[in-house]
């Protein structure tokens, strides 16, 4: 079970982070081409009450490295939440693909059942399996927001389809 904990979770972090990268690159290039402010499209959001592109991809790729360091029973690490720009963004993804590659599917050995704390020692504090955390937790999670990071971006114009959703694969 602990190659399958691997392979379904960094593979597929990794696919849609990279697809999100170049989502961003598109999106730049989109708002210098309609010249318009980047910072219009960074600070766009879906529906009031929904947190902006720039906070949409944060979580995303902060999704990505805590599920798997919790899967992989190592520290989740941690960034401060202070992107502004694309390029900030970028870095943001690129130290979370850096970070998810530098993980071996050994690491993963025994996660499908190994016992995860979220929120430790609050009154939202849940435990889960592994597998139960990532396939009904986690990946949802990550999904949610990297949807909602390319939704932002499309109902602003910004022309992509599923491919460019997908990425590589």
């Amino acid at each position: 079970m602990s190659n399958y904990m691997y392979t379904t979770s960094v593979p597929v972090f990794k696919q849609l982070l990279t697809s999100l990268s170049a989502i961003l690159i598109k999106a730049e290039e989109h708002a210098t081409e309609k010249k318009f402010e980047p910072q219009v499209l960074l600070d766009a959001r879906l529906f009031p009450d929904m947190f902006p592109l720039n906070r949409q991809v944060q979580i995303a790729a902060d999704f990505a490295m805590s599920v798997t360091a919790r899967l992989a029973g190592i520290e989740v690490p941690a960034y401060d939440t202070n992107e502004q720009t694309f390029s900030e963004l970028q870095e943001r993804i690129a130290k979370a693909l850096a970070f998810i590659e530098s993980l071996t599917p050994e690491q993963f050995e025994g996660s499908d059942s190994r016992e995860i704390v979220l929120r430790p020692g609050t009154p939202k504090e849940k435990k889960l399996l592994g597998n139960t955390y990532l396939c009904n937790y986690g990946l949802p999670q990550f999904f949610f927001h990297v949807t909602t990071a390319y939704d932002i971006l499309r109902h602003n114009g910004l022309e992509v389809g599923k491919g460019d959703f997908m990425g590589a694969y």
